[in-house]
């Protein structure tokens, strides 16, 4: 009998990525799914073939049929349905960001250490798949000496027509105090080098409403659209960040640069960089052998449940990690003040 998955929420990356990727799988089969509305799950389920709609993601749960769930909603759901899930033994797949902030996802990362026998995972930031394993290596075994300074770079002005639609991200109670794309960053960050200790923020809400498309109103804007961090790491180095929404033209794509007492190296948007040992020319990073892979997030799930290997990207510690990150950026932007970023134990 086939491994059955439900899906809660049918949006973008459901289609784009989760729904192929189950489907590639022998003996997975996408069962049932719950949307926002019984006419878009109906429209969801004949486009690709899924036999049962449910009414509500009670109703999902309770199907036996229904082994593990991937859930896809906007992080303010996903708490409540990661508790559902896991309470009504099903495995979880939860869509990033974690949640709406720190407390949610450490209820999230208990529930998950209340239940061993079951997997969750979160989808893991994509960015670099085929540079990641390498670049950690690199970072730990001294290829670049001592690393002393980081530095992320993430302008774009995707934000900066304010008459465009308000989009659920600029929504605090939709997103939390998840802001622009600070997260999925700091969470590649973050398997490179491990936790930050502490953070210094400013930011600026520069387009401070928009009109909601489903309403027809103008609403206000908490959430930053304008970001810098500076930022101590637990392996002794400082790590900058330069995040905008409003930055139109801003020439470069997002990078990640590290520059270390023996050497220097720069990742690029699109999993490409280069690297030299001080006092050498830059020559191409390439993967360290077999260690790169493209999108996988669907078969290493089903690896876990099905083999029990350990869940790598992204387990729920490691959100909580990123998720405590984001907090005290918040925090600190907020208050004015520089805050101390607790580690988990």
């Amino acid at each position: 009998m086939a491994f059955g998955i439900g899906l809660i929420g049918a949006g973008g990356n459901q289609r784009l990525r989760h729904i192929p990727g189950f489907r590639a799988i022998d003996d997975v089969e996408i069962v049932n799914v719950v949307n926002r509305s019984r006419a878009s799950g109906e429209a969801v389920a004949s486009e690709y073939g899924i036999p049962r709609v449910s009414e509500s993601v009670e109703q999902l749960l309770a199907d036996p049929a229904v082994d593990a769930v991937c859930i896809g909603t906007w992080p303010y759901k996903h708490l409540e349905y990661t508790e559902a899930a896991l309470d009504a033994g099903k495995h979880v797949l939860c869509e990033a960001r974690m949640a709406n902030d720190a407390a949610q996802a450490e209820q999230m990362l208990a529930a998950a250490r209340a239940h061993p026998d079951l997997v969750a995972q979160l989808v893991p930031a994509p960015f670099d798949f085929r540079l990641g394993k390498t670049i950690k290596r690199m970072c730990a075994d001294g290829s670049l000496g001592d690393i002393l300074e980081v530095h992320l770079t993430l302008l774009n002005g995707g934000g900066l027509d304010a008459e465009a639609p308000m989009h659920w991200r600029h929504r605090t109670d939709y997103s939390g105090k998840n802001m622009m794309q600070l997260g999925i960053f700091n969470e590649t960050i973050q398997r490179w080098m491990g936790d930050t200790t502490r953070v210094a923020a400013h930011a600026r809400t520069f387009v401070t409403s928009r009109v909601d498309a489903e309403s027809g109103e103008r609403m206000p804007i908490a959430i930053p659209d304008s970001l810098g961090i500076f930022a101590d790491l637990a392996n002794g180095a400082r790590c900058t960040y330069r995040v905008s929404a409003v930055t139109e033209g801003a020439p470069g794509p997002p990078s990640i640069e590290l520059y270390g007492t023996a050497g220097r190296l720069a990742w690029r948007f699109g999993d490409t960089g280069e690297w030299a040992r001080h006092g050498e020319d830059a020559t191409a990073l390439e993967p360290d052998p077999g260690t790169a892979h493209d999108w996988q997030v669907e078969a290493d799930f089903m690896r876990s449940v099905r083999e029990g290997a350990p869940v790598e990207l992204t387990n729920f510690a490691d959100g909580v990690r990123y998720m405590r990150f984001t907090e005290a950026v918040w925090e600190s932007w907020s208050s004015g003040r520089a805050v101390d970023i607790e580690p988990l134990e």
